[in-house]
C-alpha cells in the first residue's frame, strides 16, 4: 500500500543577492495514514521550508524546486494554484509556529473559522459556525459557543494555539503538518497540545508531520524521527531507535543537550560546539565535519549518503564513521563520557598509536 505522502529527493534553492541557498538539498521521506514524523533539528536547517513546500508555500521567482512530492496519489509540484488551493487547508493542513501573526487581529475567531470552512465546503454560514463550536470543542476550548465572538488577542497563547489546531482539523484533512506547535507555551499547555494531537491521530487516523528541535517533544507522539542538518535528512529511524541507539554524532549532541531527571543538579549541559553552516557556501565533504568530535581528514572530502544501518530495521544514517565505532562511540557517551574521553575508549590500543578512528575514512 502506498503512503498518504511520499517526498523524494526534494530540493528547494533561492537565487539571492549573496548566492544560491540550499534550504534543503535532497531529502526523502514517507508518512503513512494515521502515523507521525518527527522533524527535529537547529533553526535553519530546513525544516520548516520543506513542509511549506509540501504546502506549495514556497513558490516564488527565485525558487527552485525539484524532486518530487505524491500526496494521495496526486504529484504537487506540478499541480496548479487552483489545485493547490483545493488541496491546502482541506486534505492537507498546516498549524503555523505563531498562532498570533496567523489568526487576523480584526475578525472574530467564529468569522475566521467559518470562512477556513466555507473554502473547502459549500454549506451554509450557521452550518459552518455549528462546526466552528464542534471543533473548538474537540479542542478542548471552555465554552465554545461564546468564544466564537472573541477576538484573538483576547485568548492565552495556548488557546490561540487551539483554535489554530481546530482551523486546521474543521475539514478532516489526511494529513496535518505542525511546526512547532508548542513553541513559547509553558510545560502544562505544552503537554496538553502533545496529548491532543495524539488523540487526533488515534481517533481521526489523521498523518502528522511534526516539525521541532525539541527531542523531548517528539518523544511523546511521533513514530519515526527524521533529523536534518544543513537543508539534509543526516538519520532517519523509528523513535525508540533513536532514543535507544542513534548513529549520527549530530543526533548524539541533540540527545546529549538535553536535561535529564537523574543527572546531578550541578551538571552543566552539553552544547554542541560551533554554529550551523552557512547554506550558501556549505562545507565541503560532511556537512557536520566543522562542528563533529570525532572528524577525520577524509569526511572533508567525502559527502556521505543516507544509507541503512546494517541489521537494524528502517534506520538509515549519513556518516563516514563505521558502524562498529558509531556504536563504541554511543556506548561511552551513554555512559555519562565527554567526546574526547569516549573517542579515546572506543579508540583500540589507543595508548599504543593511531587506532581505528584515527585511520577511518583515510
Amino acid at each position: 500500500m502506498a503512503p498518504l505522502l511520499q517526498v523524494t529527493d526534494l530540493r528547494v534553492h533561492f537565487h539571492t543577492d549573496d548566492g544560491i541557498v540550499k534550504a534543503v538539498d535532497g531529502i526523502s521521506y514517507s508518512v503513512d495514514a494515521g502515523q507521525t514524523l518527527g522533524i527535529v533539528g537547529e533553526s535553519g536547517s530546513g525544516k520548516s521550508v520543506s513542509s511549506m513546500t509540501v504546502m506549495g508555500l514556497t513558490r516564488a521567482k527565485n525558487a527552485q524546486i525539484s524532486g518530487s512530492i505524491v500526496f494521495d496519489g496526486k504529484e504537487l509540484l506540478t499541480a496548479t494554484e487552483d489545485e493547490l488551493r483545493r488541496v491546502r487547508g482541506g486534505p492537507v493542513s498546516m498549524i503555523f509556529q505563531d498562532p498570533l501573526s496567523s489568526l487576523h487581529p480584526m475578525y472574530k475567531i467564529g468569522k475566521q473559522l467559518v470562512e477556513a470552512v466555507r473554502t473547502h465546503q459549500d454549506v451554509s454560514k450557521a452550518r459552518a459556525l455549528d462546526r466552528a463550536v464542534e471543533m473548538l470543542g474537540l479542542v478542548g476550548l471552555p465554552e465554545p459557543r461564546r468564544r466564537v465572538d472573541s477576538y484573538p488577542h483576547e485568548f492565552s497563547g495556548g488557546m490561540r494555539q487551539r483554535v489554530m489546531i481546530a482551523m486546521a482539523l474543521c475539514n478532516d484533512p489526511k494529513l496535518l503538518i505542525a511546526d512547532e506547535p508548542t513553541t513559547a507555551l509553558d510545560v502544562t499547555v505544552q503537554a496538553q497540545i502533545l496529548d491532543l494531537l495524539e488523540r487526533l491521530k488515534r481517533e481521526l487516523d489523521t498523518a502528522i508531520v511534526l516539525i521541532t528541535h525539541d527531542l523531548g517533544v517528539v518523544a511523546e507522539v511521533t513514530d519515526d524521527i527524521a533529523v536534518m542538518y544543513a537543508g539534509r535528512i543526516v538519520e532517519k529511524a523509528p523513535k525508540g531507535a533513536i532514543f535507544a541507539a542513534p548513529e549520527h554524532p549530530y543526533t548524539w549532541g541533540l540527545l546529549r543537550s538535553i536535561p535529564r531527571l537523574d543527572s546531578p543538579r550541578d551538571e552543566e549541559l552539553v552544547p554542541i560546539p560551533g554554529r550551523p553552516p552557512s547554506l550558501i557556501n556549505p562545507p565541503s565533504g560532511c556537512s557536520f565535519h566543522p562542528r563533529c568530535p570525532y572528524v577525520r581528514e577524509a569526511h572533508t572530502r567525502v559527502d556521505p549518503a543516507l544509507e541503512p544501518v546494517p541489521g537494524a530495521r528502517e534506520h538509515a544514517v549519513a556518516c563516514l564513521l563505521t558502524g562498529e565505532t558509531r556504536q563504541a562511540l554511543w556506548a561511552e557517551l551513554a555512559s555519562g563520557a565527554d567526546p574526547e574521553a569516549a573517542k579515546a575508549a572506543a579508540t583500540p590500543a589507543a595508548a599504543a598509536g593511531p587506532g581505528r578512528l584515527e585511520e577511518e575514512g583515510s
